[in-house]
């Protein structure tokens, strides 16, 4: 068991003070969005799968950001850059699909619902304006996925690699590993910064659940994704966070968990040299790479052909295979043109800009501090792991960017405030000197005489002393 340094907490006075904020009731459907996304319960409890809870949640978060309008401490018009990077990169993939070859239609509806992302990216950004709510809303996200890791594991022991357990942005085991690597930083980070033993130890077996699933997907990606974003996190959490045990503790949970159920994953490693393929598995493994290197080159064909892009979806199509390309640069290249892939690395390069802005702010606190490390280690993750799988689309990487911006926004209001109070209430002599001046100014013509002209404005400053 691990006991780490102690974090302030929130004190009651501010979660009362959320709960009179006039932002309370879209956050509170912004959260059911979150809970809905990252949980999937119309996938797991029986029932929920005729409710649209998504778009119900979405819906109800919007309309609770209008009816507040003019009452919030943020407007569009304070959105920073990646913001407006996003939405040209969604405006791209509109454009890619009304000029698509393959099937423009598709692609619309396609670029349709993702653009839902841009939707509860300005939503995040707008309704989270307390370091409290942002902290509640990646509760959310890493929770959730810890429970879809334990859900995967206990309903998919006869499945191969964990694949269609779990429905929607689970269904595919890639897609699973990639969602539990960019949550596992902030599983380290609550554990973290928690003072509680038993929350403490539920953090430690959510981990070591999101690992075990992970390794049952046998995903190579995954695996390497993991490998990077480890590195970020032993990094900022053990080495530069002087806490030493935790580099061996975490050295401790691969190893076992790795033992316990990565034989699938080593073999499927095994297969990418192509001999020795004694299993079904190792076969398929082994296929599977070599229709990937094929899948990369079509992708860079149809950029060099399309450069516009393919629109959204289409590239299974013209691959012949059915297939995605498993490089998401490549994937939004080619679907989306050149451009969208510019404002595509621009929008991610924003996020590490933020946190490398945020670093420099004197004003943060511990707990922030961990938070911030624990997102660049998920984009860091993210950035790897986008080598090697077709994660263009999914929203975990967006909402990471949105926190970053989140982050940075609250540091700054803080700062702000700070300077406000620290400022001394009485004016400085400057200050005075020209406010006198303009009063004699004022006055000189009224009064009139030559007393109250020879009345200069120092004698006024002593007057008023």
């Amino acid at each position: 068991m691990v006991l780490e340094k102690d974090v302030p907490r929130a004190r009651w006075s501010q979660r009362l003070t959320l709960k009179r904020d006039p932002l309370a009731g879209a956050f509170f459907w912004l959260s059911a969005f979150y809970l809905v996304y990252c949980a999937r319960p119309e996938d797991w409890i029986p029932g929920l799968q005729y409710v649209p809870l998504a778009k119900i949640s979405a819906i109800f978060a919007l309309l609770g950001l209008l009816l507040s309008a003019g009452r919030t401490r943020r407007g569009l018009r304070d959105l920073p850059r990646e913001a407006s990077y996003f939405f040209a990169m969604i405006c791209l993939l509109f454009v890619s699909a009304l000029l698509s070859p393959v099937w423009r239609g598709g692609a619309f509806f396609g670029t349709l619902d993702f653009a839902k992302a841009l939707v509860a990216w300005v939503l995040t950004f707008m309704v989270i304006t307390s370091f409290a709510r942002l902290r509640r809303i990646i509760f959310i996200q890493s929770a959730s996925v810890a429970v879809i890791a334990v859900v995967s594991i206990l309903k998919g022991r006869s499945r191969p690699r964990l694949e269609g357990v779990i429905g929607g942005i689970y269904s595919n085991p890639n897609d699973l590993a990639f969602a539990i690597v960019l949550s596992l930083p902030f599983c380290f980070a609550f554990l973290l910064s928690t003072r509680s033993i038993p929350r403490k130890v539920a953090w430690a077996a959510a981990i070591m659940a999101m690992c075990a699933a992970l390794f049952m997907t046998a995903s190579r990606a995954g695996f390497i994704d993991l490998l990077g974003m480890g590195a970020v996190c032993l990094w900022f959490f053990g080495i530069k966070g002087k806490r030493i045990h935790l580099i061996v503790a975490a050295a401790v949970v691969v190893l076992v968990v790795g033992l316990a159920a990565g034989g699938r994953l080593k073999d499927r490693f095994s297969a990418i040299s192509g001999n020795s393929l004694d299993t079904g598995l190792e076969v398929s493994a082994h296929d599977s790479y070599e229709q990937r290197r094929m899948l990369m080159v079509e992708s860079l064909q149809g950029i060099a052909r399309y450069p516009w892009g393919i629109g959204l979806g289409n590239f299974t199509v013209i691959s012949g295979v059915w297939r995605e390309v498993h490089v998401s640069y490549l994937q939004i290249a080619v679907e989306g043109g050149i451009g969208a892939f510019v404002f595509y690395l621009l929008f991610f390069g924003r996020g590490f800009a933020n946190l490398k802005r945020l670093r420099r702010m004197p004003s943060h606190d511990p707990e922030m501090d961990l938070f911030s490390g624990a997102l660049y280690a998920t984009l860091i993750g993210f950035v790897v792991g986008a080598f090697f799988a077709p994660e263009a689309y999914q929203y975990f990487p967006y909402f990471a960017v949105a926190y970053t911006s989140v982050l940075l926004a609250i540091a700054k209001e803080k700062e702000r405030e700070q300077s406000d109070v620290s400022a001394p209430g009485l004016l400085n002599r400057p200050q005075r000197r020209s406010r006198v001046e303009a009063r004699a100014g004022e006055l000189a013509p009224v009064r009139g005489g030559p007393a109250e002209h020879s009345r200069t404005p120092d004698a006024l400053l002593r007057n008023q002393r």
